[in-house]
């Protein structure tokens, strides 16, 4: 696969904070990369610099597609909603039709194109009888079809979801990955979580993030990888030889 997105040698951090120090990682075309770690580890403050929000202190982040290169408009981006404004005034379909903001700018108008792409995607994930509901009102499961749908409107090469299995309901939990190895076909997918266990069905590779950056090939289940993670964890896949790791606490 190629390479579609390099960060080299990044360090990052806030005021006299260092978060991440000496970060290399590639994402590849069609990479399906879970980014793992406890909290505090540095996952939010790498999807930072991924994103564009936050400038590295050193390092550099440099883009080989061509749809990537000099913006971040083709990267979707799903991120964590743990509290949501109940009363905030904005519908189902506006949320969706957000998605274009970055190639329509802030005062003009959709285009009609713009308006069926978003109707179509609210109708893939079951939701479009919900485009007129106020976005309050909706259930978690509803919420985050509502989100994903605002990510994978303008079609993006990078998606990239921010504990997505957070306040949803069972029903979407099982239809998520379902849907993720759907995309992964035309697109990279970037799923972070403190589960190691809810992806690793998935996952092509895997970036392991605290305060530093190990890479493994998604076979590669060591025990480096597990002191690295720096919590017992207990992994599960699914597949043609299903296995479980189990390193025991207080070793």
């Amino acid at each position: 696969m190629n390479k579609i997105m390099e960060l080299k040698s990044i360090s990052a951090g806030y005021a006299d904070s260092l978060v991440l120090e000496d970060i290399n990682l590639s994402i590849l075309d069609r990479d399906f990369l879970g980014i793992i770690g406890p909290n505090g580890g540095g996952k939010t403050t790498l999807l930072r610099i991924i994103l564009g929000l936050l400038k590295p202190l050193r390092g550099t982040v440099s883009f080989y597609d061509k749809d990537l290169q000099g913006t971040r408009k083709a990267i979707g981006y799903l991120p964590q909603f743990r509290i949501i404004d109940k009363q905030f005034p904005i519908r189902v379909m506006d949320v969706v039709l957000s998605g274009h903001m970055n190639s329509v700018g802030l005062f003009r108008r959709y285009s009609r194109e713009q308006k069926d792409q978003s109707s179509a995607i609210l109708d893939r994930f079951g939701i479009f009888h919900l485009k007129d509901r106020p976005i309050g009102e909706l259930s978690g499961g509803q919420m985050q079809r509502v989100f994903l749908s605002r990510a994978l409107v303008s079609s993006p090469r990078i998606l990239i979801l921010d504990e997505p299995d957070t306040f949803v309901d069972s029903s979407f939990s099982q239809d998520l990955n379902e849907i993720l190895v759907e995309l992964n076909d035309r697109m990279a997918i970037v799923l972070v979580s403190h589960d190691i266990g809810t992806i690793i069905s998935s996952v092509k590779n895997i970036a392991c993030i605290n305060g530093t950056l190990h890479y493994h090939g998604a076979s590669e289940f060591s025990q480096e990888l597990m002191e690295t993670y720096n919590c017992p964890v207990r992994i599960v896949g699914h597949g043609d030889m299903p296995h479980t790791i189990l390193k025991k606490h207080g070793e």
